[in-house]
């Protein structure tokens, strides 16, 4: 799974994964986020016309097009397994997938010394932006526009956290990916293996905080094995 995740990057140096334009899409100032949770707005790209990238904002959970009000059961992530037969992705995956940009996310253990959660965060060599492989959908009778991550199951190194994790598209595959005529065995083009992680401070359990504490031993910090 996949239920929170960073975008702490400025985003002169996460635009350049996408062919972006317009200067509204190019010229963002966002703040950095480094606890971001299901519900919140979160930046997305889609196709976009004459062959570039189109940046879109909406709700991290999907809200299905066909629904009439909120969903009740959890849409923050969208299992691989089912995204093409699924009634709340099939439609998505058919015709509006996307790529979720940012440069890390979280993941859980339980201490054996306390019985909490230990929070890890998970990211790439030197701490590069990366693509989350997504959905998004539309709905006209709520007005919302919303995303999901795609979830699969897990490989080297994370299963040594959970069995299932984000699915990280190579960037080779971007095009492809956001083509609706390509099919999903494309996610199979992964940087599963080029993943690292190191253990941090408690405080990120708890979605408002959104920094990083004078504690925490920093999302730069060397690999801590299990």
């Amino acid at each position: 799974m996949c239920g929170r995740y960073t975008k702490y990057l400025s985003w002169s140096e996460i635009h350049r994964l996408y062919r972006l334009t317009a200067p509204a899409e190019t010229g963002r100032n966002d703040e950095p986020r480094y606890n971001i949770a299901p519900t919140q707005d979160v930046p997305f790209v889609t196709a976009g016309e004459d062959g570039n990238h189109k940046l879109r904002e909406g709700r991290w959970w999907l809200v299905p097009f066909w629904a009439k009000e909120m969903p009740k059961a959890a849409m923050f992530n969208a299992r691989i397994e089912g995204i093409d037969t699924a009634p709340a992705f099939r439609d998505a995956f058919k015709s509006k997938r996307c790529l979720i940009p940012a440069d890390g996310f979280y993941e859980w253990t339980i201490s054996p010394a306390d019985g909490k959660k230990d929070p890890w965060h998970i990211y790439q060599p030197g701490h590069a932006p990366f693509s989350f492989a997504g959905l998004w959908a539309y709905n006209s009778n709520l007005d919302i526009t919303s995303c999901t991550i795609i979830t699969g199951p897990a490989g080297d190194p994370m299963k040594q956290l959970h069995d299932r994790q984000p699915i990280i598209l190579d960037q080779a595959y971007y095009d492809a990916w956001l083509d609706p005529a390509t099919p999903k065995d494309i996610l199979s083009h992964d940087i599963d293996g080029r993943l690292q992680f190191n253990r941090v401070g408690r405080e990120v359990n708890t979605s408002a905080v959104n920094k990083l504490p004078n504690d925490h031993p920093g999302l730069v910090g060397p690999i801590n094995p299990l």
